[in-house]
């Protein structure tokens, strides 16, 4: 029952790992422009799928690693140049519908060029399962943990310790005094929707060895990393990274001692519990409201 328990919460962990690291993307954007950038899922999808594009290439792992994330982070920077930009201030919801179309058009491009296949990449550092009290872990799990726990303090230092963060931090509290004292506001939005994406092809490529990847998994993803970010508070990165870890072992748990039938489900129960409960989320976003 223990060893049962431990495959489940092991499960769940490593997968919410990645939902962690695409709810940190949304609140990179959030926090920068109030935009909810429903596109941050094929963010993920884009670092899967570019990995194996080019481990097939023959490349080495690290040239690899760095062109999958680089490549969707200047994808995020163009798409807020190109999309966001030229809205800035629009509703909210014209917003969400141009993430929305973007992110179509960057699935539709993903499955005109890779096609519709399921693709998975080499593990790390192999294949051969740790036990631990009957329970087994894969060492790929290891990494997904390992890499989120230090992007997480990265993220904490980077914020915390660093000019460039505290203005990034400076302007998702009062864009127009950030811009005052003379911080450049178009650039740090630049700054977020790289960061964002690049969050986001990090947690694909992590996660592909494990679950495989295909030009369409970015949709689940994205939406379960939405549900990590609004169950841990619109806006708090802490509360991003609980939510995702939450989302993937209620996940895990429900598909586990249920059905998996009811798996992708488990993640939207949540979100209405939480919202009924504690409309701000579990550790209380910021609160905005746009004029």
């Amino acid at each position: 029952m223990l060893a049962e328990f431990l495959q489940f919460l092991f499960s769940g962990i490593t997968v919410g790992a990645t939902y962690a690291l695409a709810a940190l993307g949304f609140t990179l954007i959030y926090n920068a422009s109030n935009v909810i950038n429903f596109a941050q899922g094929e963010f993920i999808m884009l670092g899967g799928m570019l990995a194996v594009f080019f481990a097939q290439m023959g490349l080495p792992m690290p040239v690899v690693l760095l062109l999958a994330i680089a490549i969707p982070a200047v994808v995020g920077v163009v798409m807020e140049k190109v999309a966001i930009e030229p809205i800035k201030g629009a509703e909210t919801v014209s917003l969400i519908i141009v993430t929305i179309g973007a992110s179509l058009v960057i699935r539709g491009l993903i499955q005109v060029w890779l096609g519709k296949g399921t693709h998975s990449l080499p593990a790390f550092s192999g294949d051969a399962p740790l036990q631990i009290l009957g329970a087994t872990l894969l060492p790929q799990s290891l990494w997904v943990l390992g890499v989120t726990a230090v992007v997480v303090v990265g993220l904490w230092y980077f914020f915390n310790r660093t000019l460039t963060g505290k203005a990034m931090l400076a302007t998702s509290f009062n864009r127009t005094a950030a811009e005052l004292v003379g911080i450049n506001t178009s650039w740090v939005l630049f700054m977020s929707f790289a960061m964002a994406a690049g969050l986001g092809a990090l947690g694909g490529i992590l996660i592909t060895p494990i679950t495989m990847t295909s030009y369409d998994v970015g949709i689940m993803l994205g939406l379960k990393g939405f549900v990590a970010v609004v169950v841990g508070g619109l806006g708090n990165g802490l509360g991003a990274v609980v939510g995702g870890l939450l989302v993937g072992v209620l996940e895990a748990m429900g598909a586990g001692y249920i059905s998996s039938a009811y798996k992708d489900a488990m993640p939207f129960v949540l979100i209405l519990l939480v919202l009924f409960f504690m409309p701000r989320g579990l550790f209380g976003g910021k609160s905005t409201d746009r004029v």
